[in-house]
């Protein structure tokens, strides 16, 4: 176990009754039951709520993976809080989390112990919530995470391949902190704290409450948000799209606006948001005791989403993107808060002391990776701004995309002692590089950014998310034109010449996209080749909840427009997209032709395979495309996009 010989078993928080006796508590005030294994570090949920309620003076356990079956005794061994039960789930929705596009099982679960896929059922929230109902009917639950925040309304559900309503109605828990839950779990338990009954709070901002018209505080209201009820959007998929705008707008707005929708014969009221987190609160989450490590339980075992980013640290929140496939802004919201340059370089500190460091931060990112310091400059337009994103359709000019700060961060971390080299391995928007601002300071900032992350901080191969080669499947994605993509890569290739660097640009594509038809991914194939790309990183579109893509692919409308859209959905349509992928691989050459064929497109085999013979397949093998896809790994804590 690293770092066992620095921390001991009482710095972690407690698992189990002894460790509860180590710490001399006969009580505890809030139990957190994870979906996660317990590593105590910033970029696990469970880790960081309960440090936070643990810094307010609360007595804290975390009972990470209990056993469901059987008689719940992993339930049972802590007893009763003072105060409530939390849930938290896990840092991705279950559902994702477990199974591929296709619908498989993962080849590993990355937040279990050695990726051991029986330790969290499907839907822990709804399982949890449900046993300590059973066991505990009086003690309130509060929901909290990624699965509860993406499904805190009427959402569709892939893996079922139906339309489920909020979260609070199929699991029976009382209220849900959606987003990022620091403020709202604390007034909670303030709440709490003073004798109220938890049927009583219905005030705090960034919660979600089930309530009978009669009991909403002020009333449905002219400043309330109505949205189409559970059971119309059951009847129409159109107005399950049309609630969608509406959800992710207010999502991403600095002063929203409250929430309902009716579900049951009451209302699912969703309160809008906290205010985004300042540089000073955030420093104060990151500067909680965290030993950084898997707890002890752990020992000789491998988790794989901690290997992943134990030498790594997220230097910011919030993503501007707006992705219409991510869910970081909805969680997360729009507006960047950093962490100050002293509390990321403590941070680092930290990490060199760790007994396994040798040298090299394996990622200074986070949601992207090269949006820290980056605001409007003009915030009082910014308070009006309903934009999901501030980059798309085109960059605002509002937006202040100097990368100066950012620049100082990585000088500031590669001069400490014990550092060799800061990798970056969160996703990079070339957009943001390429961008020409009115202001000389922040293009120059841009190209020395650009020339200081392709010379000093990659390792080896640079990971950029061009998505798709179409300009149309593009713009509904909200990614920039593939245009774009080339020019970066011309310049990445020239700075690697000009350097005598031997670096790779490795893009990331996704098939069945909604507004993707098999022309364009046949068009897709076609400018990969012209590039010299042979792809890796690919992935089957799969509808999480709570995105834009999701709502267009299960409802077949544009959320904002209304308007038709088409999206693959029989494993046919699906296959004859992905196999694209992989057009240099002789074995697919055979089904692409008959594609392109079959969608009048025979043009592109010329383009594709001129010069060279038929590929005659004598004995059958399953090509790539038959084959799950079991590389498509979640992603670490903060860094993923649920695609």
């Amino acid at each position: 176990m690293e770092g066992e010989n620095r921390v001991q078993l009482t710095d972690f928080l407690p698992t189990t009754k002894k460790e509860c006796m180590l710490r001399g508590w006969d009580e505890l005030d809030i139990i957190l039951f994870s979906g996660d294994a317990y590593v105590d570090h910033p970029s696990f949920g469970a880790a960081v709520i309960g440090r936070t309620l643990e810094a307010a003076g609360y007595r804290v356990a975390i009972v990470p993976q209990p056993d469901w079956h059987g008689d719940y005794r992993d339930f049972k061994k802590l007893g009763r809080p003072r105060l409530y039960f939390g849930i938290a789930p896990g840092c991705m929705d279950s559902m994702v989390n477990k199974y591929t596009a296709a619908r498989r099982l993962r080849s590993e679960d990355a937040y279990s112990p050695d990726g051991r896929h029986d330790c969290r059922p499907e839907y822990p929230t709804i399982v949890y919530t449900r046993i300590l109902k059973q066991l505990y009917p009086d003690v309130p639950v509060v929901l909290g995470g990624i699965e509860a925040s993406m499904r805190r309304l009427t959402h569709y559900d892939y893996w079922q391949d139906t339309l489920r309503k909020c979260i609070l109605c199929d699991s029976g828990a009382d209220i849900i902190v959606y987003g990022m839950g620091e403020k709202p779990i604390l007034r909670i338990a303030e709440e709490l704290e003073k004798g109220r009954p938890i049927q009583s709070i219905k005030e705090i901002p960034q919660t979600v409450f089930l309530a009978k018209q009669q009991d909403i505080p002020r009333g449905i209201n002219a400043d309330d948000i109505v949205l189409h009820s559970h059971e119309e959007c059951l009847r129409d998929k159109r107005k399950q799209a049309d609630n969608f705008r509406h959800i992710e707008e207010e999502s991403n707005k600095m002063h929203a606006q409250r929430l309902l929708q009716a579900v049951d014969g009451v209302y699912a009221v969703v309160n809008p948001p906290y205010p985004p987190m300042t540089t000073e609160e955030l420093d104060a989450s990151f500067d909680l005791p965290y030993t950084r490590v898997p707890h002890p339980k752990y020992k000789g075992k491998r988790i794989p989403a901690y290997e992943m980013i134990k030498f790594s640290v997220n230097i910011h929140r919030g993503c501007f993107g707006g992705c219409a496939f991510c869910t970081i802004s909805a969680h997360q919201g729009k507006f960047i808060t950093c962490r100050s340059k002293e509390n990321i370089l403590r941070e680092v500190k930290k990490v060199i002391q760790m007994p396994d460091f040798k040298g090299y931060i394996s990622d200074l990112g986070g949601p992207s990776a090269n949006m820290y310091g980056m605001h409007g400059n003009n915030q009082k337009a910014c308070e009006h701004c309903k934009r999901p994103s501030c980059i798309h359709p085109q960059i605002c000019p509002n937006l202040n995309t100097d990368h100066s700060r950012l620049l100082e961060v990585y000088h500031a971390v590669d001069a400490l002692p014990g550092i060799k080299k800061s990798f970056i391995g969160s996703g990079v928007r070339y957009d943001l590089l390429l961008h020409r601002s009115k202001d000389e300071k922040s293009n120059e900032a841009a190209r020395q950014y650009t020339r200081e992350l392709i010379c000093h901080h990659v390792s080896g191969r640079l990971k950029v998310a061009p998505e798709h080669t179409s300009d149309h499947v593009l713009a509904f994605m909200r990614k920039p034109s593939f245009r774009l993509f080339e020019e970066f890569k011309r310049i990445f290739d020239h700075i690697n010449r000009e350097e005598n660097l031997h670096q790779q640009l490795i893009p990331y594509f996704i098939s069945s996209h909604p507004a993707c038809h098999s022309a364009d991914m046949a068009e897709l194939a076609v400018q990969t080749k012209r590039m010299d790309f042979h792809l890796e990183q690919v992935q089957d579109f799969t509808p999480t909840p709570m995105t834009v893509s999701t709502e267009a692919w299960y409802t077949g409308y544009d959320p904002y427009t209304l308007e038709p859209v088409f999206s693959a959905k029989t494993p046919r349509e699906k296959l004859a997209q992905r196999q694209f992928f992989f057009w240099y691989k002789p074995e697919e050459r055979r089904n692409i032709e008959r594609e392109l064929r079959s969608i009048g497109r025979s043009d592109l085999i010329d383009k594709l395979y001129g010069g060279q013979k038929p590929f005659q397949n004598t004995s059958h093998k399953p090509s790539r495309s038959e084959k799950p896809n079991t590389k498509n790994q979640p992603m670490p804590p903060n860094r993923h996009r649920q695609k």
